[in-house]
């Protein structure tokens, strides 16, 4: 089974080159923790089994100061895609879309909610983000949403104003499964299936979420990919915010799937990321 991780982060050792400047003041505790860097992101995937990884900004370390996402895809483009931070409400907005495009960098990343930031940001859906919006919709690309349950009716917004746009949304946007089958109090996030345009990033942040209370993995997967699609579903490891070896991760999300059709697997595990995401073909880079 072909592994391609959708949710990676690296934190680089060198400070005075990438100096931490976090969305919201403050830097997250697992970057400070347990930071990976370039070289490490490879060789635990290397160990996991994973060829090809998307690099999502560390929101909570560099704020929208993407260099070193650049550089780690620069240096390995066979291995990495590139995700860049940006700020969908700024004047410049669409104007940063394209440097960070023409940096090689392929999709963008709007950050409404995370450990240093509790709760949902209200800036989501605001007229002022509509340029940024209209203009992934107009060039194809991808939107990441980092955010919760209670955004999702400024999604809906979004999606019908903006039905071309592709969105996958971080952690399948944080829902409380724990009343089981048929999650009734996730119905909101069922109920977005009706817009093709949205994805979910099904991440072991997830699978976690999954385990508690009534629910059990399988019967939270066996929903969305009813609902969804496996084609509008990808696997993230979350690495390394989740705590735990991307090997140890990769197990886990291997383990969460295996009653799921072979079909339905590899659309998660592989072939929703490389339909969203411009990677290479292994052996095509010089």
């Amino acid at each position: 089974m072909i592994l391609l991780d959708t949710h990676t982060h690296v934190i680089s050792p060198d400070a005075n080159s990438y100096p931490v400047a976090p969305i919201g003041g403050r830097q997250s505790e697992w970057s400070h923790d347990r930071p990976v860097d370039a070289d490490g992101l490879l060789r635990a995937m290397d160990v996991a089994g994973i060829e090809q990884a998307v690099v999502v900004q560390a929101s909570t370390v560099y704020g929208h100061d993407n260099r070193y996402v650049v550089d780690t895809v620069r240096a390995h483009p066979d291995r990495f895609v590139g995700v860049y931070s940006i700020d969908a409400m700024a004047p410049d907005a669409v104007a940063r879309i394209d440097h960070w495009q023409s940096q090689g960098l392929a999709g963008f990343r709007l950050f409404t909610t995370g450990s240093t930031m509790p709760g949902q940001a209200d800036w989501l859906g605001h007229e002022d983000s509509y340029p940024a919006w209209a203009h992934a919709e107009a060039h194809g690309i991808p939107v990441c949403l980092q955010m919760t349950m209670d955004g999702l009716p400024k999604l809906r917004e979004l999606m019908t104003r903006f039905p071309g746009a592709n969105v996958l949304l971080d952690h399948c946007a944080r829902p409380d499964l724990k009343d089981g089958k048929p999650y009734s109090a996730a119905k909101a996030l069922f109920d977005m299936a009706a817009f093709p345009g949205v994805h979910l990033k099904l991440t072991n942040r997830t699978l976690e979420a999954a385990a508690q209370g009534a629910s059990r993995p399988a019967d939270f997967l066996e929903a969305i990919v009813a609902v969804f699609g496996a084609t509008r579903i990808a696997w993230g490891s979350n690495f390394p915010a989740a705590a735990g070896t991307l090997d140890e991760l990769a197990a886990t999300a291997r383990t969460a799937l295996t009653e799921l059709p072979l079909e339905a697997q590899e659309s998660i595990f592989s072939g929703t990321a490389r339909r969203i995401y411009p990677f290479a073909r292994r052996g095509s880079m010089a």
